[in-house]
């Protein structure tokens, strides 16, 4: 993990190496690919460590656009979509088959079936310096992530020294195994500060910020139904007979104000549960967190001025020093592109994330808050190469067993 990464010499022409000793964590390094320049560039922080060019899916076979992280690498590998080609020094970004692999055929200009090729002697030299889990950010556009500082980001912190799960389980389409989920409740014991230490878990973690679905308010209503006597099935996010009934028979002992609609599951509906379980007002966002490819939990939080867009936003802890209690993050701001459809089922009436103040990568963390239990769990699972991403768009659908998360905002 820590050793000495070196890249050797000998590279292609329009292939550079720029520094020739690398970072010594391997977390900390990051792929950026651009498909208008056809280049692909690793950071290692905002130092750029090693450029080469690349060629990008062609026309129908487009290279999706988002944040990725590599799920698999094999030294020799075959296509199972196109007749067994060969792909050397594969490095897996999809189940679906879209990847880094080397090419005797990169003309930098847009040719492949939708994979990265890259010239051989680079593709190998990549191979040896990733490892598992190494972002991978491709965009339409050339992004140069940036420093930044924020209170909202993450730094590192104690232990907690009391549960912070509940008996709520994660969602199921998200994660294999259910796992619990963090809540901010009264109940919850307070947490006692402790020394400052490096986690026992040093694979980076993986956060998503987004909008909360329909799945994660059902969840909560069939939770809080369920403290209220009202429900006696599992918490798992479906609208199956047994929540519909305990739904039904909660709305005849608190019946909603009139106009409250024809759907089931309506914002009057979440607001009465929530109000009649005391648990204040229904959050509208959520953070998930996931580590070595595994859901950990999730936890409410909440977005302020919800009709504005909040982007899409990636961002890595570059170092973290856990003698002062200090992170550096850098950050990047994706193009995203919300339909009419999209913006309409997500409450969102305008793009223009940034018209409150300042940037759009600032302004969305300003709008984002995070419940000082979640914070503080997070905080003490910290490590360099950890990462978060805030977008409107949710899960996405390649995010799944084997995965960190997959946000795509181009497919």
């Amino acid at each position: 993990m820590f050793s000495r990464l070196v890249f050797g010499l000998g590279l292609l022409s329009a292939t550079a190496l720029v520094h020739p000793a690398l970072a010594a964590d391997a977390r900390a390094l990051q792929i950026f690919v651009s498909k208008d320049k056809q280049s692909l560039v690793v950071y290692d922080g905002a130092e750029v460590v090693a450029t080469s060019k690349v060629s990008t899916g062609k026309s129908g076979h487009t290279t999706p656009s988002g944040i990725f992280s590599v799920i698999e690498k094999q030294k020799y590998h075959e296509s199972n979509l196109y007749s067994a080609a060969p792909m050397p020094f594969m490095q897996r970004l999809t189940w679906s088959g879209i990847a880094l692999h080397e090419s005797n055929s990169v003309p930098r200009y847009p040719a492949s079936h939708g994979c990265v090729r890259m010239p051989a002697a680079f593709a190998k030299q990549l191979y040896k310096m990733t490892e598992i889990s190494v972002p991978v950010v491709i965009t339409d556009a050339e992004l140069v992530p940036a420093p930044i500082e924020h209170p909202t980001l993450f730094s590192p912190h104690a232990p907690v020294s009391a549960p912070l799960l509940s008996d709520a389980e994660l969602r199921p389409a998200i994660g294999q195994e259910p796992v619990q989920v963090a809540m901010n409740e009264a109940s919850i014991p307070r947490l006692q500060t402790q020394p400052i230490v490096e986690p026992d878990n040093d694979q980076p973690v993986r956060m998503l910020i987004t909008r909360r679905t329909q799945r994660e308010a059902i969840i909560d209503i069939q939770s809080y139904l369920s403290e209220l006597g009202f429900y006696t099935g599992n918490a798992d996010g479906y609208l199956g007979p047994a929540t519909v009934q305990a739904i039904n028979d909660f709305k005849a002992q608190h019946p909603l104000p009139p106009g409250s609609g024809t759907s089931l599951v309506s914002d009057n509906l979440i607001k009465a549960v929530y109000e009649a379980a005391g648990k204040g007002e229904p959050p509208n966002g959520v953070i998930m967190v996931r580590q070595g490819f595994n859901p950990v939990f999730e936890a409410p939080v909440t977005i302020d001025n919800p009709s504005l867009a909040l982007g899409t936003h990636f961002f890595t802890a570059h170092s973290v020093n856990y003698a002062d209690g200090s992170a550096e993050w850098l950050g990047v701001t994706l193009a995203q592109n919300l339909s009419r459809q999209a913006m309409k089922r997500l409450g969102i009436g305008s793009q223009e994330s940034s018209i409150i103040s300042g940037t759009p990568i600032t302004n969305a963390l300003s709008r984002i808050n995070i419940p000082e239990e979640t914070r503080q769990r997070i905080d003490a699972m910290l490590t360099p190469g950890s990462t978060l991403t805030i977008t409107d768009t949710g899960v996405g659908p390649e995010t799944g067993k084997g995965t960190d998360f997959i946000t795509l905002t181009r497919n």
